[in-house]
């Protein structure tokens, strides 16, 4: 009972600061960024605020338990990458490693990921960024912020669930069956056990491309299987804050996993296992070594916080832990 007071007093109903958001502005516009001093660019779609049931309902009924209970919960408005970011953008990150902060170092700095580019599954060219830990994801988050001098961040759980579902409330936001799910998602179906460059299926009805498949997505929330035991009903953007590094949610299903686990609903708690094969654990931060089907999407909140805000956020996020 007392570790499960603990997590309910990380559970924020409605956030501040560096999270704030408005439901009064519905008339945001889906727009293009450059990142500075590159010919890299990316889209940020425009997602309205609105309310939805979160989780899985008695009518999915196989659903896991940490799924459940639904509840009704309010969104307010932000913008969303259209696509998983992709290498053509991160590299530029590992690129200027000398200009990162925090800035990896002779102990902790990112061991490769084992992974054989030989089979397909590319660097530049639109394939999906992969293997980071949280931490390498959300330090590419303040790298971004210092290039641009706009505030990206990770999604929460309701937020990445609230864009998927795209006002759907179906299994899938296409509908109940599994078989439809190829022309939307790489999934171990149809993938070839590889993840593929992004956009190449169709988008959700918000126009987000690979939300479900090709690469699990990286959330702003510490995995709990209470999640939806604390949630209350209309809570107004949740979030569970993480405590320490692990475990954290990732959500949409990845390139080697079942029909069932791209659910709208479904979701996946980080494992050490991905970092088993990494020389410099405990030290390393950056990289999850055994995990080529973990990446992240951008977000964007509508009101812009101050930069003591910002900075506030991050080290939030990116102290040790």
């Amino acid at each position: 009972m007392k570790n499960k007071t603990i997590i309910a007093l990380l559970l924020v109903i409605s956030y501040t600061g560096a999270y704030a958001q408005t439901t009064s502005d519905t008339t945001i516009k889906t727009y293009e960024q450059q990142i500075a001093g590159t010919q890299v660019a990316f889209k940020m779609v425009a997602i309205p605020a609105g309310t939805f049931v979160m989780g899985s309902t008695d009518a999915d009924k196989n659903h896991p338990a940490d799924e459940s209970p639904a509840h009704k919960v309010q969104i307010s408005a932000f913008w969303m990458e259209e696509h998983e970011v992709t290498y053509d953008e991160y590299i530029l990150y590992q690129d200027e490693s000398s200009d990162t902060d925090p800035k990896p170092d002779g102990i902790t700095r990112p061991s490769p990921p084992y992974i054989d580019f030989t089979l397909g599954m590319g660097k530049t060219g639109g394939f999906p960024a992969n293997s980071m830990s949280q931490y390498a994801a959300l330090t590419y988050c303040k790298w971004l912020y210092k290039k641009t001098g706009i505030f990206y961040r990770l999604p929460t759980e309701a937020e990445w669930e609230y864009a998927c579902r795209a006002g759907t409330a179906t299994k899938y936001f296409f509908g109940d069956d599994d078989s439809q799910l190829g022309n939307y998602a790489w999934y171990a179906g149809n993938s070839s056990n590889k993840y593929h460059p992004v956009k190449q299926l169709k988008p959700n009805p918000w126009g987000l491309y690979d939300m479900l498949g090709n690469i699990a997505e990286w959330t702003l929330d510490k995995y709990t299987d209470q999640y939806f035991e604390l949630l209350k009903a209309n809570s107004v953007n949740p979030s569970v804050l993480p405590a320490k590094k692990s475990p954290i949610t990732l959500r949409g299903g990845h390139f080697r996993n079942p029909s069932a686990d791209l659910r709208s609903a479904a979701r996946l708690k980080s494992n050490p296992v991905w970092n088993a094969r990494d020389p410099q654990i405990p030290r390393s931060k950056w990289w999850n070594t055994d995990a080529p089907f973990v990446g992240f999407r951008l977000v964007r909140p509508v009101n812009q916080p101050s930069a003591e805000e910002i900075d506030k956020f991050f080290d939030r996020y990116l102290e040790p832990k």
